[in-house]
């Protein structure tokens, strides 16, 4: 069972993304009350969870935080550009505190820096407890935000999981947290304790039922109950007449639980942890005792990344043995052996689709990011820059999406620094004041395609080209396509920067970029146009575990190419397999294409029943073809990694076991066509 605390970070790592990206649209939208609402619940939640599973310090943190948002919905303060300014900043310190896990040197070391103390003093002020007031909202504005929800008696069962505390669980911060929403009487359910000589002294036998009255909302008290996944809970509730106009106040509120019920301060006390969860329909236990049901149904399960990598691990290891068994079928002859493994076929297909499923995460996730990304470079450079996305709905392998954030992160900084004008400049072009980097993405077969586009001045390939000359990249006298020098900017060390700035200039980012998506078996294309911006865009595998390829034979070797890379497959005449230097051409429906002959490339001798087959792929944006000796079918392929003597072989991304046993290497077109361009350019 995974560690309480381990959970609350995973969920609080997941709040904290959620609230930058409501921080953002808030600042666009001060006034937009729902907003403001997310953003007060998931600093609430945040709180309150960290007081319960041991982040005080996280927790008194946010708390400050806390109340300057709880002034916005009370009316008595604005949303601000200071506001928004404090809030990111303090949202990456709660991260780093969450960071620090229980880790108390790092936690003080935090506690004490300046930047905690600034933080919290610019709360302050902005919280009117400084040595300025709130922001005050204008009359009228506040509405009937305080308009009084109505009071309601809540009956609130909750029984934890024996080895809940052991794992943490704390019965009396729950009750503790109930009794700051009203008044609350709480009774405990001994029942189910067992006879002394049988009880596990850390085990937990007991339940707790209260009666709390409150006009605080069922919301809060789902809140509470987030983290309460382990064990049985039920929440009834009923109206309560509203009290007459000279009713006494409510008594304080009580409770019979552990003290710290008692004695907490609204001001200190945790807070609630977020959920929605409906009321569980009444139920009983023959002889009329309460059956204790879920407070909610569980649609999603999280389940750890080492997990989904090993239930991969084992798939392909299925799909091996499954074309194992293909072939014995095949070489049997058996009818029924062979209907059985068409059925196993089947199964193992829908598997590997299924699995594959798990693994895939809409990139939306990735793209949200990036918006706080733009906003803090737009600012440190003082340019006007909004970010748009599209396609964030497609989905990619999570491993793929893990190591995106790297390459995106260098491909927006050269855009906002490099490809975007000043304000002034754009308006003297005849552009708008405000700058736009897109963010797209959209399937394309077997692909993603992930392209970061900008609408500035594009890159100055004069400037590119002087570069590349002062390098020693290019030939002085050699002629070369703006596409060409374009392309430079992948190399290593390569940067038209004057100089070195804390954004840009070193030369390595875009050298990373495309190290990056080569590691990938990814590509990257770059396309610029003076004046009106440059785009570029990484071509990605859907995955980077099971591929479906093409079966193919060259020399005495078998060898796989990705299908989603293939287009057709052509049959060549001798006379038209002439070539010179690995190179010739082919005339396909009155379209030329080049192509690589495969046996001399990977020094093979031409077999003497080969054929003359030539498979088209689309790589690098081009129609290529390699030329193979025979092709024998589709295939599943389960993708392994090459040994250290061979993975920086040009050509290859990796290997595969086939149903004999026997290994397939697997071509990587793009690398393979990238060695040989100097050939292509001859031949267009």
């Amino acid at each position: 069972m995974m560690n309480p605390a381990d959970t609350f970070r995973q969920e609080a790592t997941d709040l904290l993304e959620n609230l930058e990206e409501n921080l953002l649209e808030l600042e666009a939208a001060p006034t937009d009350r729902p907003k403001i609402d997310v953003v007060f619940r998931a600093l609430h939640t945040i709180k309150g969870s960290g007081e319960m599973f041991g982040f005080s310090e996280l927790a008194k943190f946010v708390h400050h935080l806390e109340n300057a948002y709880e002034l916005v919905r009370s009316g008595d303060a604005q949303v601000t550009q200071e506001l928004i300014d404090i809030s990111l900043g303090s949202r990456d310190h709660i991260a780093a505190l969450l960071d620090a896990g229980q880790e108390e040197d790092i936690i003080s070391q935090l506690v004490q820096s300046e930047l905690h103390s600034t933080l919290l003093q610019r709360i302050a002020v902005l919280s009117g407890t400084g040595d300025t007031p709130a922001v005050p909202v204008a009359e009228g504005d506040a509405g009937d935000a305080a308009s009084a929800a109505p009071m309601v008696e809540y009956t609130i069962y909750f029984k934890p999981e024996e080895s809940a505390l052991r794992n943490g669980m704390r019965p009396d911060l729950i009750a503790s947290e109930l009794a700051m929403l009203g008044e609350c009487t709480s009774r405990v359910v001994t029942d189910m304790v067992p006879p002394l000589e049988e009880m596990d002294p850390s085990a937990c036998y007991l339940a707790w039922e209260l009666t709390l009255k409150s006009d605080a909302g069922r919301e809060k008290i789902d809140d509470i109950f987030l983290f309460f996944d382990d064990g049985d809970i039920r929440v009834e509730e009923k109206a309560v007449a509203p009290p007459e106009p000279d009713a006494a106040q409510s008594a304080p509120a009580t409770s019979d639980v552990p003290k710290a019920a008692e004695a907490a301060e609204p001001a200190d006390a945790p807070a609630s942890v977020e959920a929605a969860a409906p009321s569980a329909p009444k139920d009983t236990k023959p002889g009329g005792e309460r059956r204790p049901e879920p407070v909610s149904k569980v649609e999603s399960v999280r389940v750890q990344a080492h997990r989904l990598d090993e239930l991969m691990d084992q798939l392909g290891e299925l799909v091996i043995a499954q074309a194992r068994l293909n072939g014995i079928a095949e070489r049997l002859g058996d009818g029924a052996l062979g209907s059985a493994t068409e059925e196993i076929e089947r199964l193992v297909t829908g598997m590997r689709d299924a699995t594959l499923s798990i693994r895939m995460l809409p990139i939306a996730g990735v793209f949200g990011k990036f918006r706080r990304v733009v906003r803090d470079l737009a600012t440190e450079l003082g340019k006007d820059v909004s970010l748009t996305t599209e396609g964030g709905e497609t989905e990619l392998d999570k491993n793929i999406i893990d190591r995106l954030s790297d390459p995106l992160v260098h491909i927006i900084r050269n855009a906002v620094d490099h490809g975007i004008e000043d304000s002034e400049t754009r308006i003297a072009a005849g552009k708008s004041a405000q700058a736009t980097v897109s963010m797209i993405a959209r399937q394309s077969g077997g692909e993603v395609h992930i392209e970061v586009r900008d609408d500035g001045g594009g890159l100055k390939t004069d400037i590119i080209r002087k570069r590349a000359l002062e390098r020693g990249l290019i030939e002085p006298d050699a002629e070369y396509s703006d596409e060409a020098i374009h392309q430079l900017i992948f190399a290593p060390g390569f940067s038209t920067a004057a100089t070195i700035s804390s954004v840009s200039g070193r030369g390595v980012g875009m050298d990373a970029v495309r190290n990056f998506i080569e590691d990938l078996r990814g590509a990257v294309e770059v396309k610029s146009e003076t004046g009106h911006g440059t785009s570029v865009t990484l071509r990605l595998p859907l995955t980077l575990a099971i591929i479906d390829g093409l079966l193919v034979r060259i020399g005495q070797g078998d060898f796989v190419l990705p299908l989603a890379s293939v287009e057709e497959c052509v049959e060549l005449s001798d006379e038209e397999t002439q070539n010179d230097r690995h190179r010739s051409i082919i005339n396909i429906r009155n379209e030329l294409v080049p192509y690589l002959n495969l046996s001399e490339i990977f020094g093979f001798e031409r077999r003497a029943d080969a054929l003359n087959r030539v498979v088209i792929v689309n790589a690098e944006g081009k129609r290529i073809g390699l030329m193979v000796d025979d092709v024998i079918g589709q295939h599943q392929t389960v993708i392994k990694s090459l040994s250290d003597y061979h993975r920086n072989v040009e050509g290859l991304a990796g290997c595969t076991i086939l149903g004999d046993g026997s290994v397939a290497l697997i071509v990587d077109p793009s690398a393979l066509i990238k060695s040989f361009s100097n050939q292509f350019r001859e031949a267009a």
